[in-house]
C-alpha cells in the first residue's frame, strides 16, 4: 500500500533489491541515491536503505530501496523485508551465467513472501564489461516477457539505465497504487450508495405502513 507520509511527499513507497552477491546491488543503490560508485564495494550484511524523492505527474513520491544481503547465510532473515513492500529490482550479472539461473529461485521467493500484484524489473547489471557478456540481451528480454516482468540493462559503474530503472519501477508502482485506491473507491461508493430498486422498496414500505395506520382508525 502507499503510506501517506509527510510535508516532503505525498506518498511513500517501499521497494527492494533482490539478486545474488556481487551481482552489483549496492552500487546501482548509491549510484541512483547518492550518484557514487565504488569499486571496493563490500557484501551487504543484512540489508541497508536509502531514500529519494521522486515527482511523478504533481505528486512527490519518496521511494524507500531496501538493499538485502544476497549470501545465503543471510537467507533466513530476508524473508521479513518483503513486508510493506510495492516493488523489486531482480538484479542479475551478465557476465555470470549462475546469476541468470538463480533467478528462478528469487522469483519464487518474491512470490512467495510478496504481495500478489508486487511490481518486478528484471535488471542485467555491468553492461561496462560486455566483453566478459555470458547472457545475451535478448535471452534476458525472452525470460522478463516468459515471466510477466520489465526488463532492463544497467551499469552502476558508467550510471547507465540506473535513474531510468528506478523511476520505471517507482512509476509502474504509482500507477498500480492509485488504480487499486480507485477501485476500493469505487467499492466503497456501491456498498454504502443505496440502489434505486432498494429506494422504491423502502418507498413502498412506507406507503403500506401509513396506509395501515389509516385503516386501523
Amino acid at each position: 500500500m502507499a503510506y501517506s507520509f509527510d510535508d516532503e511527499c505525498d506518498f511513500l513507497f517501499k521497494a527492494i533489491l533482490i539478486g545474488d552477491s556481487a551481482v552489483g546491488k549496492s552500487n546501482l543503490l548509491t549510484r541512483f541515491a547518492r550518484d557514487h560508485f565504488r569499486l571496493d564495494s563490500k557484501p551487504t550484511i543484512g540489508v541497508e536503505f536509502a531514500y529519494r524523492n521522486i515527482k511523478i505527474g504533481d505528486k512527490v513520491i519518496k521511494a524507500q530501496i531496501w538493499d538485502t544481503a544476497g549470501q545465503e547465510r543471510f537467507r533466513a532473515i530476508t524473508s521479513s523485508y518483503y513486508r510493506g513492500a510495492r516493488g523489486a529490482l531482480l538484479v542479475y550479472d551478465i557476465t555470470r551465467r549462475s546469476t541468470f539461473d538463480n533467478l528462478a529461485k528469487w522469483l519464487r521467493e518474491i512470490r512467495e513472501f510478496g504481495d500478489s500484484d508486487m511490481v518486478i524489473l528484471m535488471v542485467g547489471n555491468k553492461t561496462d564489461l560486455g566483453h566478459a557478456r555470458e547472457i545475451s540481451e535478448e535471452e534476458g528480454q525472452r525470460l522478463a516477457e516468459k515471466e510477466g516482468l520489465c526488463f532492463m540493462e544497467t551499469s552502476a559503474l558508467e550510471n547507465l539505465n540506473v535513474e531510468e530503472a528506478f523511476l520505471q519501477l517507482i512509476t509502474r508502482i504509482h500507477e498500480v497504487t492509485s488504480k487499486k485506491n480507485l477501485e476500493a473507491k469505487a467499492n466503497q461508493v456501491r456498498t454504502t450508495t443505496p440502489s434505486v430498486g432498494n429506494s422504491i422498496l423502502n418507498l413502498d414500505e412506507v406507503s403500506a405502513t401509513k396506509h395501515t395506520g389509516c385503516c386501523s382508525w
